[in-house]
Order: structure tokens, then C-alpha cells, then sequence
């Protein structure tokens, strides 16, 4: 059950990186696991198992690690030209290490110093990458 719950609650707050499962809760309190279905590239490589499994107390490591594979994910769609799917949503495995080698070791404070770095980051370019997905239809 808790695990049902941590992937709610990351996939309300994740976005466009939702988990590849998601939970969809009824009126009757039954979890229903189908897979996620997004409105572009339903064929998202899968994050990693531990994003899944961490304790709610420790969900901020998730989001860093989302949102450095999304800033690299979109630094990569920027420097290619490419909003492509395989370029949009690539393995979670640079990021993974990465994160690992980077901000594994931060405290939760730390964490959301982080965060906050990254979609700064990522926000100086969001409007030029709107716009070259948005051509190519992926967006």
C-alpha cells in the first residue's frame, strides 16, 4: 500500500515524468496499476526501481533525480534540433549516475536547493523548446 501511495503522490507532483505506472484510485478505495498512457511517447524508457520504493520521507531524492534527467533529457533536445521521442525520454541511466555522484550524499535541504537550481536552469530555454517540439509535434 505505501507504495501505491508514494507513486501517487510523485506522479501528482512530477509532470510530464510521471511514472510509468500510475495509479488510478476509485470511488470504492481500489488501486488500479494499468500502465500510464501520456499524450506523447508512451514508450518512456522506465525509471529507475528505487524511485518507486523509497520511503515518503525521502521522496525529495526522486524529484532531483527528475528534474536533472528532464534538464539533460531537454539539453539534449536543444543541442540536437530533435524533439523525438528517443531524444525527449532517453534511459534514466546518465542521470541515474549522475545523481549518484552529484546529490546522492545532499541533505533534503540540499535537495531542494538543487531542485530549485535545476528548473531555474532549465527555464532559461523552456520557451525555444516549447516552440521546436510544438513544430515537430511532440510537445
Amino acid at each position: 500500500m505505501r507504495k501505491h501511495i508514494i507513486a501517487l503522490a510523485l506522479s501528482s507532483l512530477a509532470g510530464p515524468l510521471a511514472a510509468q505506472t500510475s495509479p488510478q484510485v476509485t470511488n470504492d478505495l481500489t488501486v488500479n496499476m494499468t500502465p500510464q498512457q501520456y499524450r506523447i511517447c508512451n514508450d518512456r524508457p522506465a525509471r529507475p526501481t528505487w524511485m518507486d520504493e523509497i520511503n515518503p520521507r525521502e521522496a525529495y531524492k526522486v524529484l532531483t533525480l527528475m528534474r536533472l534527467y528532464e534538464l539533460r533529457a531537454w539539453q539534449a533536445v536543444k543541442a540536437s534540433g530533435d524533439c523525438g521521442c528517443d531524444v525527449r525520454f532517453p534511459s534514466w541511466d546518465s542521470a541515474s549516475a549522475e545523481y549518484e555522484e552529484r546529490f546522492l550524499a545532499f541533505s533534503q535541504a540540499e535537495h531542494t536547493q538543487a531542485q530549485l537550481a535545476l528548473r531555474n536552469e532549465q527555464n532559461q530555454f523552456t520557451a525555444d523548446l516549447r516552440d521546436l517540439c510544438e513544430a515537430q509535434g511532440n510537445w
